[in-house]
């Protein structure tokens, strides 16, 4: 009975040695886990951290000389473990925010993107590093897949249909093939990262402001108008934490991962909109040059606010300045932006209308209308570092819209492929040149409805 007794112990703890060894070695970092559970990460902790129990030191000896494989079995254990060993890279992990946010950038697997501070979405520029360097490759990946909990789409609009999401590719660019020719630029990762270029630059400019209206601390509703990549709109969300913000634009190009009183609707602010009567302040940005039914769109505007609302038009008047003689009248940048202007005339747009807002802002009703004027460098001609800064954001702006302006609209000129690589490169040749003093002027109009 004792040597009985022996041999099953024996095996039993054979057993148990020969499953500790083959199972798989699989930490709680290769398993794809989409979201974190401590209490499951605490279990995971106990079980591979507590020792497991072990047979008397004879017992193990006995039973490790006394228990070989033969050939065929170690043969197939080794390639068991071989496979095993292959599958495993295909088990990486899903990684959250929340633990993107605390895992130190130590390991192989990290890809040097960065969060830019705007819920998620990688950005082709940062600002340090364009003061720095005056350019950065950043990553054009997405950080965040679909999180639950946040909205990002209304659906009780009235106009938006199935070929609002429906896209056009010409020139190895994307376009929006809602109203195909209303809007020549693209609407893809590259013009996105430009706009949040764009946005930075503003933000330098203006010192951190987002609106000139004097919308006080606690405004409730902000609509922006032509959101675009909901930057500004995700900014006025951290901004006014009680303000319901809601951008609206035709393309659905927005961010899933916004603040919690952040939400965008896919729609065409030409055509008739939901609000009435509830809006304290309507935000548009560089929408004035593209809009082929301004008057319409006020007048949506007009019946949306609140009485007293405000409504603020934040512009680039696409016409290229010099105060001191130091651009020709040949100047190349300037050629490529009366160029730019006859095209956009094609489509029915005027890229000088932020000049001449104060007109159809009186004629929609709209009252005590101010204007802020302020002078951007193309370039970094300046003397003052922010403007020298700014300058460099402006810059890169034309560079990077340039291979946009030969398609559709150059195209719309008739301009061969010849004419469009001439005009390009010689406009490249001259936005190296800082001796000449180029700049554009920027129109902030804002203005009330009536009380």
């Amino acid at each position: 009975m004792t040597g009985s007794s022996d041999r099953s112990t024996a095996n039993d703890a054979t057993a148990t040695l020969t499953a500790t060894s083959n199972a798989p070695n699989t930490t709680s970092a290769q398993r794809p886990s989409a979201v974190r559970d401590p209490a499951a990460e605490d279990s995971v902790e106990t079980s591979t951290s507590a020792p497991a129990a072990a047979a008397p030191a004879d017992e193990v000896a006995n039973t490790t000389s006394n228990t070989v494989p033969d050939a065929p079995q170690q043969q197939a254990s080794q390639a068991q473990q071989a496979q095993e060993a292959h599958e495993a890279p295909l088990l990486a992990p899903t990684t959250t925010h929340e633990q993107q946010a605390t895992t130190a950038p130590s390991s192989s697997s990290y890809n040097g993107s960065h969060n830019d501070g705007h819920h998620g979405r990688h950005h082709g520029h940062h600002h340090d590093n364009i003061e720095a360097a005056g350019h950065d490759d950043a990553s054009d990946s997405d950080e965040f897949s679909l999180t639950e909990g946040y909205e990002t789409r209304s659906t009780g609009s009235t106009s938006a249909t199935s070929s609002i999401y429906a896209h056009t590719y010409e020139h190895g660019r994307r376009y929006q093939s809602y109203k195909n020719s209303r809007y020549p630029i693209p609407n893809d990762d590259a013009e996105l990262s430009r706009e949040d270029m764009k946005h930075a630059m503003l933000l330098e400019l203006l010192d951190g402001q987002l609106a000139f209206a004097p919308l006080g601390k606690n405004p409730q509703n902000i609509l922006d108008i032509g959101t675009g990549t909901g930057i500004w709109a995700i900014d006025a969300g951290d901004r006014w934490p009680m303000a319901r913000v809601r951008g609206m634009d035709i393309s659905p190009v927005q961010p899933i991962w916004v603040p919690p009183n952040v939400d965008f609707l896919v729609d065409d602010c030409e055509q008739e909109w939901l609000m009435r009567g509830e809006v304290d302040y309507a935000h548009f940005r560089f929408m004035a040059t593209v809009l082929k039914n301004l008057p319409v769109v006020l007048g949506h505007a007009m019946e949306a606010l609140k009485p007293g609302g405000w409504i603020e038009f934040q512009e680039l008047n696409c016409e290229v300045f010099c105060d001191d003689e130091t651009m020709p009248a040949d100047d190349p940048v300037k050629v490529l932006y009366d160029l730019t202007q006859q095209a956009f005339a094609k489509f029915n747009m005027n890229i000088t209308m932020p000049k001449i807002l104060k007109q159809y802002l009186a004629d929609a009703g709209f009252v005590n209308i101010q204007c802020v004027v302020k002078k951007v460098p193309i370039g970094v001609w300046a003397k003052d570092k922010t403007l020298r800064l700014v300058g460099m954001y402006q810059k890169m702006a034309i560079l990077e819209i340039m291979q946009a302006l030969a398609g559709r609209p150059f195209d719309a000129l008739g301009l061969d492929q010849v004419q469009k690589e001439m005009i390009m490169m010689e406009a490249r040749k001259g936005l190296d040149n800082p001796r000449v003093h180029r700049y554009f002027n920027y129109y902030f109009w804002f203005a009330q409805k009536p009380q």
